[in-house]
């Protein structure tokens, strides 16, 4: 990302780290570990946000009904204007309860482990085509597993539960991975990127309101059916909700989890030994992907709002006062985990932040570990290298993503 037309000095009263700085986009780890050393876990920025790098700060902060998003214009500014000039509307992910409540129950009526377990079978289908196209396509023996497998398989995947047609897929990618980059505080984007965000968002919305049209006229037995029912009954999905609703679920299944199996793959590939004992205990791939997922997370930093007096550690808040959770050091917490810079894949399963925590805790963090888990299994059967020291990261500070990921992608071991 680069700094054009974006206030850099209220950037840096407000963050504690030079967002923009590219040996922080390429490893943030070590830049966390000295902002904890120097100032500790919790403290206010000259701009008055509080920085949050604590594990147990930031679960705090996202399980205490005192916090939430509020209407902060920092947080207000990914609302979606009223098309009839009322009220703001806001998607499922910005929503505070009660009516996060309402329609986050209706949404994870379709995250059940009956459900993953159903969609594992065709997960592992899909990854297994996917890979051996994958070495189909190697130039000069390499190949990109973003585009060949990483980016593809959480669509399909995300398809397969919500019946998207699979010429919107190429148009989802695109459009997410713009839409993803608008997660970042509305402070460190120029009205260029903010821009983009939009259209992005506006042009995945009209999608699924037109697959939403379409489920009205035909209800199949997938998750926009179950959603577009919900929203003609009138008293429990509005229009609108059940839009940026599915704006949400499509931009996340498109980019988020390809984030997140971005940075699993690069991690484990980057350490052979653990990658070694991965091989040897596959009965393990589930504990090893928790671990793979704190290690290195794809969501780094989220806003949130005191919504009432309150206070968190030693420091007294009040309503409006705001907080830059920094999840990934949250998750490299020596409070928390022992020796936290280190991959540990025989690390004792403990909780982490890398799907969220409390009510905004990832909706469909079953899929997407389900989806990682498949994936790993997959690639660890061939023998499999990077073929770049550091493969390019894409532009963004809340989601941490990879642009590209060449790897040489030999047959089966």
């Amino acid at each position: 990302m680069t700094s054009t037309a974006v206030d850099l000095d209220t950037v840096r009263r407000l963050l504690p780290f030079d967002p923009f700085d590219p040996g922080y986009q390429a490893d943030p780890y070590p830049v966390y570990q000295r902002i904890r050393a120097e100032r500790g876990q919790l403290f206010r920025m000259p701009g008055g946000m509080i920085s949050v790098l604590g594990h147990r700060h930031c679960s705090q902060l996202l399980s205490d009904p005192r916090f939430g998003w509020g209407d902060d214009p920092a947080i207000s500014d990914q609302f979606v204007p009223d098309p009839d000039g009322g009220a703001p509307h806001r998607p499922l992910l910005f929503m505070d309860p009660p009516d996060h409540t309402r329609v986050r129950r209706l949404v994870s009526k379709a995250f059940t482990p009956r459900t993953v377990e159903r969609l594992r079978v065709k997960t592992e289908l899909f990854a297994a085509e996917l890979v051996a196209a994958a070495r189909e396509k190697t130039v000069d023996g390499v190949v990109d597993l973003m585009d060949a497998v990483l980016r593809p398989l959480p669509g399909m995947v995300l398809s397969e539960l919500m019946d998207i047609p699979v010429e919107y897929h190429s148009m989802f990618i695109a459009l997410a991975k713009e839409s993803g980059r608008g997660l970042d505080p509305g402070f460190t984007l120029s009205a260029e990127e903010k821009k983009l965000r939009d259209d992005a968002r506006d042009q995945i919305t009209a999608a699924g309101a037109g697959l939403a049209a379409a489920r009205r006229e035909k209800p199949g037995d997938d998750l926009v059916s179950l959603l577009a029912l919900a929203e003609s009954e009138g008293d429990r999905l509005t229009r609108m909700e059940l839009e940026l609703t599915l704006m949400n679920l499509l931009a996340a299944g498109f980019n988020a989890s390809a984030a997140m199996m971005g940075n699993v793959i690069l991690a484990i590939l980057r350490h052979p030994d653990e990658l070694a004992w991965l091989r040897a205990h596959p009965e393990q791939l589930a504990g090893a992907t928790e671990e793979l997922v704190r290690y290195d997370a794809p969501m780094q930093l989220v806003v949130r709002s005191a919504l009432e007096e309150a206070e968190i550690g030693d420091v007294a808040v009040g309503p409006g006062d705001q907080f830059a959770l920094l999840l990934g050091a949250g998750n490299r917490d020596p409070e928390e985990h022992t020796d936290p810079d280190r991959l540990d894949l025989t690390r004792p399963p403990k909780r982490n932040l890398g799907f969220g925590h409390g009510i905004h805790f990832c909706v469909a963090a079953p899929i997407g570990r389900m989806t990682a888990q498949v994936t790993l299994a997959a690639l660890i059967r061939h023998d499999v290298e990077l073929a770049v020291p550091e493969p390019l990261r894409a532009p963004g500070i809340s989601m941490r993503t990879l642009a590209e990921l060449p790897v040489a992608l030999g047959g089966v071991r």
